[in-house]
């Protein structure tokens, strides 16, 4: 649909918003913005579940047949030991679903919408389908929205599709877009992605599980209940023990009978050699050594809802892991520079002397981003590749607001996805001077010189398409001097006999602690596999450096897994080491 039909099929206005008591008639239709927490259960709930396990069940019959027999001394302390079992098991999980509770009330979160024409900040929880949403720089998506109109919007969608970097987004129609996954839908934004840059305003269109976001959620939650491998190993002993306990029982009940004993005597005698036989205390020792576990683990920050999970990770094979946020940091950083025919590397602690040199370039690196809130408190706004930009400037010396003061900003040439470029005008000394940023092969071929040394565009479009494959970013800067400002600024005119200053190498750098986490895994036996939204080469390039594949026979795509069969797949999985653009249904 069109934005206005979008609109219209919401009974909606750009305008006005929703009317109060349409917005009650839907919070009553649709429920609340937020998605549903199946998993949160009451005391009693948990405490009815410590007494579900075989084990338990047997002791509990067994200290039954105890008092029944006049065995209130076994009775006493069989139901001594089961209650504690019990309280050890329930206090733990009672605590962790408390802890998992606190965390989600400490995500808070508030809206700018329109309702009755006028402009109103609510809880995200309050949202309904229908209603005009305001988005800006920095702002969670708190629902999804149909984007009205937008205004160099750029989306982070990691927490949804794995894609580390932004995503231009507009409010045109798009065509069969039933077939398009949620990462290819740049006319929407989803519940939970950070807007980065730009503005936009939209018209919710799902909320709470009907969100992209509560698909994945509703995923979830078809899990199926599995037992941990520390749990069918005692219910297969329990179940053998009891049966060879029986067996053994009644084989000497039986040989008293026949030999003449009285019956009530060998019942008893058989009762008491089945309650002896079994071995109340094992539920209590093994629930205890899971506690001092779970305590452990809880000094590592990490929470354990079941104990007998804790034995679970002893017995991981395989481990899956999210690369962007997870294995990376979910930043970009500027990693090198390419310039004059030549690759430098901002790992050392300086910068080598070319770099030092190139004035112009430090100064394209600085101005050409629209980063904003420098200052300590407010932190740092902005594109996550602007921001690499703006970070590498500073640590070069050149402060953006210092810049600026000298070469302000007098206009600009938004990016666009058909341009793949963005040129900012600035004012100095002797003119203007225009910074252009943008896709190699959209800026090269604009290029006549460069800043020193004779220009090589093949050259430079090879290193560029070099970079790429290794799983780099790679963005050419240019520039070029004016004598005076035309009064309006033409893509196609005025980004053209460029000046080419250097190709700005950026990745988003893996987790220091990754490394290591890695290697244990490899140590331990454990394969580590990485599943990723993002490109192939840029997840093949991130397990090259922490070690998970070093050969690309290792990698699948989402495309390709989605032609697999199961058994295909199967006989795959031994060597294969990452998932690479998969959707998060294939996740």
């Amino acid at each position: 649909m069109s934005a206005e039909e979008v609109a219209h099929h919401w009974e909606t206005t750009p305008e006005t918003g929703l009317s109060s008591a349409t917005v009650k008639k839907r919070q009553h239709r649709f429920g609340r913005n937020r998605l549903r927490d199946v998993s949160q259960r009451s005391w009693v709930t948990i405490a009815i579940r410590q007494f579900s396990d075989l084990m338990i069940l047997i002791l509990l019959a067994a200290a039954l047949v105890s008092g029944f027999v006049g065995e209130m001394h076994d009775t006493i302390a069989i139901m001594v030991i089961v209650i504690l079992n019990a309280l050890i098991g329930g206090v733990q999980e009672y605590r962790a679903e408390r802890a998992i509770a606190a965390l989600h009330l400490m995500v808070t979160a508030e809206a700018k919408v329109l309702r009755d024409g006028r402009v109103r900040l609510i809880d995200t929880v309050d949202l309904v389908p229908g209603d005009v949403v305001f988005l800006e720089a920095g702002m969670i998506t708190p629902a999804d929205l149909r984007l009205l109109e937008s205004a160099e919007l750029q989306v982070d969608e990691a927490a949804l599709t794995g894609e580390s970097v932004a995503v231009e987004k507009h409010s045109n129609t798009l065509e069969e877009a039933e077939k398009l996954l949620p990462g290819d839908k740049s006319n929407m934004t989803f519940k939970g992605t950070q807007v980065t840059r730009g503005r936009a305003t939209g018209v919710v269109v799902a909320t709470g599980m009907d969100t992209e976001l509560g698909r994945i959620a509703a995923l979830l939650e078809q899990k199926e209940a599995v037992k941990t491998p520390l749990q069918q190993r005692l219910a297969r002993f329990g179940t053998r023990l009891a049966l060879f306990v029986l067996a053994i029982c009644g084989v000497i009940f039986v040989a008293g009978i026949l030999r003449g004993e009285p019956l009530i005597l060998m019942f008893l005698t058989a009762v008491s050699l089945a309650v002896a036989a079994i071995p109340e205390a094992l539920p209590a020792v093994a629930t205890i050594s899971l506690a001092f576990g779970a305590r452990k683990m809880s000094r590592h920050q990490a929470l354990i809802r079941h104990l007998p999970s804790v034995e679970t990770l002893g017995s991981v094979t395989v481990i899956c892991s999210d690369k962007t946020g997870t294995l990376t940091e979910n930043r970009m950083r500027m990693e090198a520079i390419y310039r004059n025919e030549q690759l430098f590397n901002l790992d050392a602690e300086s910068l080598p002397q070319p770099l030092e040199q190139a004035e112009r370039l430090w100064q394209a690196v600085a101005l050409s981003n629209d980063v904003v809130g420098t200052d300590a408190e407010k932190g740092m706004l902005g594109e996550p590749t602007e921001l690499a930009l703006f970070k590498a400037a500073e640590a070069a010396g050149y402060h953006k607001q210092t810049l600026q003061q000298c070469l302000p900003r007098v206009a600009e040439l938004p990016f666009d996805a058909e341009r793949k470029r963005m040129t900012t005008v600035h004012r100095d000394k002797d003119g203007y001077i225009a910074y252009t940023k943008g896709a190699p092969e959209q800026v090269i071929p604009r290029c006549d010189s460069q800043d020193e040394g004779v220009l090589n565009r093949e050259k430079i479009l090879e290193q560029a398409e070099q970079l790429a494959a290794k799983g780099y970013r790679v963005l050419a800067i240019a520039c070029r001097s004016w004598n005076k400002t035309p009064e309006k600024w033409d893509p196609e005119r005025h980004e053209q006999s460029l000046v080419f200053l250097g190709l700005a190498v950026l990745i988003d750098p893996p987790r220091e602690e990754a490394y290591a986490a890695v290697s244990e895994c490899l140590t331990a036996g454990i394969t580590p596999v990485m599943i990723t939204g993002d490109h192939p080469s840029t997840a093949l390039a991130i397990a090259k450096r922490l070690g998970i594949t070093d050969r690309l026979g290792g990698v699948v795509s989402g495309q390709e897994l989605h032609t697999l069969s199961a058994n295909e797949l199967s006989r795959r999985l031994d060597d294969v080491r990452v998932f690479a653009r998969v959707s998060p249904e294939q996740k």
